[in-house]
C-alpha cells in the first residue's frame, strides 16, 4: 500500500476522548441603525435590518452577508437558505447532505482517481468553484463532510458574479460559520447507530469574566462510520473549531476564528454502468476499488479574522481576512469496467486504477465592507461598498501504482468483485501541476427605497482575474507554462413593488462571467495553448417572482419564473484542428417554488420543487448532435420536503421525502438515469431539560437509487459509473445541555 503523507494515523480514534476531555475541562472552568435625515420635504425610513439570521421555525429573514442590503423577501432572487436546527433535526452531516434540502441541486461522481471532491450543479451548471465560508471565496478541491461547525448554508440561485466574483453561472453556496454567543451555554452530542456509527460532539459558548464583551466558542468533533449498503466503504474523522470575539455589545468588535478538520476515508467511484443503468449483474454493495490501496485523506486548516466598527448609527464597516490550508491525498480505483473478450458476467478493470493525485492549495483573502443608510431627497439608500483581494496557490502531484492495464488484469465475475489487490505495488510518478491565481475586485451595493411601495436594488462589481499554471510531464520530461488574465464587470438590478409591507413583487436581471482560469485553484485545469487568450463565457439570466410573509409572518412563500442563458460558451473549432472558440449557447429555464417556516405554532415545514427546461442550443459542428439535448445531470422536477411536529409529552416528529426525476446522464445521449424518492423520519423526546433523545432513519424504505453521476455514457470497453445513495441507516443521539 502506498503511504500517505503528514497523517497520524490514530488520530480520530483520539478525537473521542479528546473532545470529551475538553468538554469536561471547559465546562469546569466555566443592527444597522435607522437611516440619517437629510434634505427638505418628507423622507423615507427603511425598515430596520439585521444581520444575525433571525429567524421563526426555518424561516431565515437575513442573509449572513452585508453585499444583502435588504431582508430576503425584498431581495429580487432566489435564495434558500438551510437552518441549523433543521440540519440538527435532520442530523445532516455532509455538505451533500444538507444541500438535498433544496431542489435544482445535482451532484456529480468523480472522475477516475479525479478525487474532485465536492461537485455540484446548480440549475444545470456547475458549482465547483463557488463555494464560499462567510462570504469568503473557498474553491479547494475538498469533500466538505461535516456540518460540526456551520450555522446555516445559503444557496442563491442564478448568475451572480456581482456578489461571488468570476463564475456562478447556476449560483452560489455560502457556508456560515457558528460564532461566539452573548450568553453562555453547553452543549454535547453523543450518536450510535447501523454501520458503526459513532459520533461525538460538544459546543461550548462561555462569556469570559473579568473582561468586558469577551465570549469564546469551542466546537468540537469526533465521528466514524460505514455506508449502509456498500461493502468497505468507511470515514473517520475530527475536527476542532475555536473562536473568540472581544468588544461583544461594543462599537468595535474583533473575532478571531481557527478551523481544523482531518478526514481519512475509503473513496466510493460507485458501479459499473452503462447509458445510465448499472450493469446487469452488479450488486448494490459491490466495491470495485482496492482497499489495500485506496484511500482518501483530507487535512483543512485555516485562521480567520474579523474586524467590525460602526462609526455611528448609520455609518459601519467590517474586515475580514482568512488563511487556509487544504491537504488532500487521493488514491481512486475507478468503477469502470471492459467487458469485451470475457464471459458473460465477467470483467477487467479499465480506466485509472490504484491513481493517485497529492493535492495542497493555500488560500490569502481580504475583504472590506463599508455599509452606510442615508437618504437622499425622499429617496433611502441601504449602500454596501466594499474591496476584496486573494491569492490562491494549487500545486498536484500525480502518480500510478503500478498496477495492470488492459489484458494483463485477470477476468473478475461482476456479482463479486475482489475488493483487494494483494500484489505489487510501485509508485510512478507522472506529472506535477502548480497554479497560482489572483483575483482583485470593487464592488456597490444599494437598496433605493423609492416610496412605499418601490424599491430599486442594484449592484455593479468589477474583478481582474489573473491566473498562470505551469505542467510538467515527469515522464517525458516536458513543461509548459501558460497565462491568462481577464477584467470582467457584473452587475445585478432588481425592480421590488411592495403591495403591501409583508408581500414582494419583483422583476431582476444579472449576469456572471466564466474566464478560462476559473477552476485553476480547484482542478489546476482549465487552461490550454487555445483558451489561455480567450475572453470569458458569459451568462445572464431573468426572473420574475414574489415572495410572501404569512401567518404573522412566521411562514416565508416565494415563487419565481427564470430563464438562465450562457451565449459564448466554450467548444471546438469545425474541424478536429480549429483551436477552441467562444460560439456555444446553452439555455435553463423554469420555475421555484419554496416555503419555510410555522403552519402552527407546533407544526414546522421547510419544502421547495424547481421545474428545470434546459437545452443545448449551438455546439460544435463535430457534436452538432448534442444541439436540443438537455444539460446532463439536470432534472426537469425536484422537489424537497421536511417537515416537523411538537406532540405532548415531550415528543416530536419528523418526515422528510426527495424526489428527483430521471436526467441526462451526458449530453451526447438521450440516455437517462432513472428518477428516485427517498424518504426519512424522525422521532425526538424530551427526557428533561437537559437531555433529548432523537431517532433518525435515513432512506427509510431502504431505496436503491443513484445521486451522483459521472456524465459519460460508457462503452464495452470502458463503463462509466453511477454512485449509490447510503441504505437505510438508523442513527440514536443524545442531545445534552448544561
Amino acid at each position: 500500500m502506498i503511504k500517505a503523507k503528514n497523517k497520524f494515523k490514530y488520530a480520530q480514534r483520539h478525537l473521542l476522548a479528546t473532545a470529551v476531555g475538553l468538554s469536561v475541562a471547559s465546562w469546569a472552568g466555566a443592527g444597522i441603525a435607522q437611516p440619517v435625515q437629510s434634505g427638505s420635504g418628507d423622507q423615507v425610513e427603511l425598515d430596520s435590518v439585521t444581520v444575525t439570521g433571525e429567524r421563526e421555525g426555518y424561516k431565515v429573514d437575513q442573509a449572513s452577508s452585508p453585499k444583502y442590503t435588504a431582508p430576503l423577501l425584498d431581495t429580487p432572487q432566489t435564495v434558500t437558505v438551510v437552518p441549523q436546527e433543521l440540519i440538527r433535526e435532520q442530523n445532516a452531516l455532509s455538505l451533500r447532505q444538507v444541500l438535498s434540502n433544496v431542489s435544482g441541486i445535482t451532484f456529480a461522481a468523480g472522475e477516475g482517481g479525479g478525487g474532485l471532491g465536492d461537485s455540484i450543479n446548480i440549475r444545470g451548471f456547475s458549482a465547483n468553484s463557488n463555494i464560499l465560508i462567510d462570504g469568503l471565496r473557498d474553491t479547494a478541491q475538498s469533500s466538505r463532510s461535516d456540518a460540526f461547525n456551520l450555522e446555516s448554508v445559503e444557496v442563491v440561485k442564478g448568475p451572480s458574479s456581482v456578489y461571488s466574483g468570476a463564475g456562478t453561472t447556476g449560483g452560489s453556496i455560502n457556508l456560515v460559520s457558528k460564532t461566539p454567543r452573548a450568553s453562555a451555554f453547553r452543549n454535547a452530542t453523543l450518536g450510535v447507530g447501523t454501520d458503526s456509527y459513532k459520533r461525538l460532539t460538544a459546543d461550548i459558548n462561555q462569556p469570559l469574566e473579568g473582561l468586558e464583551g469577551a465570549v469564546f466558542r469551542l466546537n468540537l468533533m469526533g465521528h466514524e462510520n460505514d455506508m449502509a449498503q456498500r461493502d468497505h466503504i468507511d470515514f473517520e474523522r475530527w475536527g476542532i473549531a475555536p473562536s473568540l470575539t472581544f468588544g461583544m455589545g461594543t462599537p468595535t468588535r474583533l473575532n478571531l476564528s481557527y478551523f481544523r478538520q482531518s478526514d481519512k476515508d475509503m473513496p466510493d467511484y460507485g458501479l459499473p454502468a452503462r447509458d445510465g443503468r448499472v450493469l446487469s449483474g452488479v450488486d448494490r454493495d459491490g466495491f470495485f476499488g482496492f482497499r489495500d490501496i485506496d484511500t482518501e485523506e483530507t487535512d483543512v486548516e485555516s485562521f480567520t479574522i474579523r474586524l467590525d466598527h460602526d462609526f455611528s448609527d448609520s455609518i459601519s464597516i467590517s474586515n475580514l481576512t482568512r488563511y487556509s490550508e487544504t491537504e488532500r491525498l487521493t488514491i481512486i480505483s475507478a468503477a469502470h469496467v471492459n467487458t469485451v473478450g470475457v464471459p458473460t458476467g465477467s470483467y477487467r478493470p479499465a480506466g485509472p486504477q490504484g491513481h493517485g493525485r497529492d493535492y495542497s492549495t493555500e488560500l490569502l483573502i481580504n475583504q472590506t465592507n463599508l455599509s452606510w443608510r442615508f437618504n437622499t431627497g425622499g429617496i433611502a439608500h441601504t449602500l454596501v461598498t466594499g474591496v476584496e483581494v486573494s491569492r490562491e496557490d494549487y500545486s498536484r502531484d500525480t502518480f500510478s501504482s503500478g498496477l495492470p492495464s488492459g489484458t494483463a488484469w485477470p477476468v473478475y465475475d461482476l456479482g463479486n468483485p475482489p475488493g483487494y489487490w494483494g500484489g505489487p505495488v510501485a509508485k510512478v510518478s507522472g506529472q506535477r501541476v502548480s497554479t497560482e491565481l489572483d483575483s482583485n475586485a470593487l464592488y456597490l451595493f444599494d437598496t433605493l427605497e423609492l416610496s412605499e411601495h418601490w424599491q430599486v436594488n442594484a449592484g455593479l462589481r468589477y474583478e481582474r482575474f489573473e491566473g498562470s499554471g505551469r505542467t510538467q510531464n515527469l515522464t517525458a520530461g516536458t513543461s509548459e507554462r501558460l497565462e491568462s488574465s481577464d477584467d470582467m464587470v457584473s452587475g445585478r438590478l432588481g425592480l421590488v413593488y411592495k403591495p403591501v409591507e409583508n408581500g414582494a413583487i419583483y422583476l431582476a436581471w444579472g449576469n456572471s462571467y466564466n474566464p478560462s482560469a476559473e477552476n485553476l485553484a480547484s482542478t489546476g485545469s482549465g487552461l490550454s495553448a487555445d483558451t489561455q487568450d480567450l475572453d470569458p463565457e458569459e451568462n445572464e439570466t431573468w426572473e420574475l417572482g414574489t415572495k410572501w410573509e404569512l401567518l404573522d409572518r412566521r411562514l416565508a412563500l416565494n415563487a419565481a419564473v427564470f430563464r438562465v442563458t450562457k451565449t459564448n460558451g466554450r467548444i471546438d473549432g469545425d474541424v478536429i484542428s480549429d483551436p477552441v472558440v467562444l460560439d456555444g449557447k446553452q439555455r435553463v429555464e423554469g420555475i421555484e417554488l419554496g416555503v419555510s417556516g410555522k403552519l402552527t405554532d407546533r407544526w414546522d415545514v421547510f419544502a421547495n420543487y424547481t421545474v428545470l427546461s434546459s437545452e443545448i442550443l449551438k455546439a460544435a459542428d463535430a457534436n452538432v448532435a448534442q444541439e436540443g439535448q438537455a444539460l446532463a445531470n439536470t432534472p426537469p422536477r425536484s422537489f424537497s420536503l421536511w417537515t416537523t411536529y411538537d406532540l405532548p409529552m415531550g415528543f416530536e416528529i419528523g418526515y422528510g421525502a426527495q424526489y428527483v426525476s430521471e436526467r441526462n446522464v451526458a449530453v451526447s445521449s438521450s440516455a437517462k438515469v432513472p428518477e428516485y424518492w427517498v424518504h426519512s423520519a424522525m422521532l425526538g423526546y424530551d427526557v428533561s431539560d437537559n437531555l433529548n433523545l432523537q431517532l433518525n432513519v435515513r432512506n427509510l424504505f431502504d431505496k436503491e437509487y443513484y445521486d451522483r453521476v459521472r456524465s459519460n455514457i460508457g462503452s464495452d470497453a470502458r463503463s462509466s459509473a453511477l454512485v449509490p445513495g447510503e441504505g437505510r441507516t438508523a442513527i440514536l443521539t443524545a442531545n445534552l445541555s448544561f
